[in-house]
């Protein structure tokens, strides 16, 4: 078949490299010059079964509404009057409960560990690079109580097939001697020793290069304006510079897809959730940590990608918005010189801003909807990293007809 990928960065390539690898003809189309220039451009490099809870979770309502007046909050809304966002807040809510929570949870973590086998999939076959280490993530909880919690999902992993164990102050320090100084004033940690990183922007421009160099077409720097639809079925897609017309179509523009679906009378539940980044060279007089994780006390998660040291947070309900405060930026740097007083150069701090396509429940949007020959890969919200690769071969497998070796319930667009 002719199929038409809409979106090159993490869903939109790795379902190219998987539709490609049916036999189809693939073209694949993105607004900017180059694979992987939003949300996929530098995130926090995290591959995070052991951490794929849905962010619908109990406390999540409590920690929105303390952010109205707490700016240092990670997890914060911008009040503003947003029918979507109501819309969508509404159905996130629903899902706070903790039985929806752990359900959605544990469909994320199955997702992620099938994703990670297919990630190795991907690797074996096309040697690309993308700076992963693997020996595991570690998670840090601040309190007896956070720690307490933490422990307490650790059945959830279990069922997922993760494991987890459970990590004194003096264990941390034994497994990543960078942490030192954070580790004397913890609680304790989880360390789930499957979990790695990678540079999740090399990944993507290199998988892209593989696959055009097999064949697959790549139109940048061109705007897709509008659908050319007949009866059940879309011909076309209209961008600036000309039509494509194929016989299958797939939506992975991320935050953007509800923008494109909704002439198609599809409502997708997707909003962007803005979140921050910031890279510090690594030099040969410094000490970065090997192993990346999350800090749980201030929701920032660090990673070692090759020569840079990458920290991120923040996840602010802000719509479209996308600029990145010097505040957040210096906040960030304070962060990073508290958690690795020596892992890198904080004096030359590289700044990002990205939006994460979230769904209310957690899991991404895959499969067919809408005319008969669209196909979602999309609403992959923070762990598109960590589920990319295993969508991509769901959602071959689905237009090839076949049953996936890991299904996924149809998207749940209402």
């Amino acid at each position: 078949m002719q199929i038409c990928v809409l979106g090159a960065g993490l869903a939109g390539v790795t379902a190219a490299h998987a539709l490609a690898r049916e036999g189809h003809a693939v073209t694949v189309i993105d607004r900017a010059s180059a694979a992987a220039q939003e949300t996929s451009f530098a995130n926090a490099g995290l591959i995070s079964p052991g951490h794929a809870f849905s962010w619908a979770s109990p406390g999540a309502p409590l920690a929105l509404l303390k952010s109205l007046f707490d700016r240092q909050q990670a997890l914060r809304i911008k009040p503003r009057f947003d029918p979507s966002l109501m819309r969508w807040g509404w159905r996130f809510v629903r899902n706070c409960q903790t039985d929806a929570w752990a359900r959605n949870s544990l469909q994320l973590m199955r997702l992620a560990v099938y994703a990670q086998q297919q990630l190795d999939t991907v690797v074996d076959e096309t040697g690309v690079g993308f700076a992963h280490t693997r020996g595991g993530l570690i998670y840090l909880y601040d309190t007896d109580v956070a720690l307490a919690q933490a422990i307490s999902t650790l059945n959830l992993l279990r069922e997922a097939h993760i494991d987890a164990y459970v990590l004194s102050p003096e264990d941390v320090v034994r497994l990543e001697p960078a942490l030192a100084s954070r580790a004397r004033s913890i609680a304790g940690a989880v360390h789930c020793p499957t979990d790695a990183s990678g540079d999740a922007h090399q990944f993507t421009v290199e998988l892209a290069r593989w696959c055009a160099q097999h064949g697959v077409r790549f139109c940048f720097n061109e705007t897709v304006q509008r659908w050319a639809v007949r009866g059940d079925r879309i011909d076309a897609v209209v961008t600036d510079r000309g039509e494509h017309r194929a016989d299958a179509f797939v939506l992975a523009l991320g935050s953007f897809s509800p923008m494109l679906a909704r002439p198609l009378g599809l409502r997708l539940p997707i909003y962007p959730v803005r979140g921050n980044s910031v890279s510090f060279p690594i030099g040969a007089e410094h000490t970065p940590p090997t192993l990346a994780g999350v800090d749980d006390g201030t929701l920032t998660a660090w990673s070692r990608l090759g020569s840079v040291l990458r920290m991120t947070t923040t996840a602010e309900f802000s719509g479209y918005a996308n600029r990145l405060l010097d505040k957040d930026v210096a906040m960030l740097v304070a962060r990073a010189e508290a958690l690795f007083p020596n892992g890198a150069d904080f004096g030359q701090p590289s700044p990002w801003s990205g939006l994460r396509p979230m769904t209310p429940e957690g899991p991404p949007l895959v499969g067919q909807a809408g005319p008969r020959n669209l196909w979602l890969n999309t609403g992959h919200g923070a762990m598109g990293w960590t589920t990319a690769t295993g969508t991509a071969q769901i959602l071959a497998d689905l237009i090839a007809g076949r049953q996936p070796a890991h299904p996924l319930p149809p998207p749940r667009l209402h």
